[in-house]
């Protein structure tokens, strides 16, 4: 569970921590790793992950990299800046998906956004591009995955987006055992030659 505030009682902590109690319950084990307030770069597109399977830049990306390739899920959880995510997580999620080059297929993501009152929608849509393109199913709820509050704490007293939490992590939790069970009765959907079109000729 990436936390991408700066903030360590942040409304996005509150949040992951609604959903984290859920995932005890079911029985699944996590990590919160807060990112906000590092110092992460963005990709420089040199594709030297390409020949060592790890981002040039050795930092927290290749650290949570070893941790994404063993874990069966994902959760990304954001304050909104300007429409959309924050820039420091965006940087960390760039370089982690371009740069690991394990099969993503079917592990759980699950995105959330946090904000006083507008941009939550797109940027949870922003999060969940890392999932979709990385064949990962995503846990959704019954609505767009937020919170709302700006204050520290205020988050708290949106008994509609904790509630939105709670549902995610129940629908992941399923998805992940679900799964799992499939993968070990049917295998994994079998992989195809990967074709890549240049538009320009």
């Amino acid at each position: 569970m990436l936390n991408g505030s700066p903030r360590s009682h942040s409304n996005t902590a509150l949040a992951l921590d609604e959903m984290e109690r859920v995932f005890q319950e079911e029985g699944i084990s996590c990590t919160i790793r807060q990112v906000g307030q590092m110092d992460i770069r963005g990709c420089i597109a040199c594709d030297a992950c390409g020949k060592t399977g790890k981002c040039t830049f050795d930092d927290i990306v290749n650290e949570i990299a070893d941790e994404f390739e063993k874990a069966d899920g994902l959760v990304v959880g954001t304050p909104v800046y300007f429409g959309s995510a924050n820039p420091t997580l965006v940087a960390l999620l760039d370089r982690l998906f371009y740069s690991t080059h394990f099969d993503k297929t079917m592990k759980v993501g699950a995105g959330f956004s946090v904000a006083r009152r507008g941009g939550t929608s797109a940027t949870y849509d922003e999060l969940n591009k890392f999932f979709a393109l990385t064949g990962m199913p995503i846990a959704t709820g019954q609505y767009w995955n937020g919170l709302h509050g700006r204050a520290q704490g205020e988050g708290s007293q949106d008994e509609e987006g904790l509630q939105q939490m709670r549902v995610v992590a129940r629908n992941m939790s399923f998805l992940i055992k679900s799964i799992k069970l499939g993968k070990d009765a049917f295998g994994l959907p079998k992989p195809e030659q990967r074709v890549r079109t240049n538009f320009i000729r």
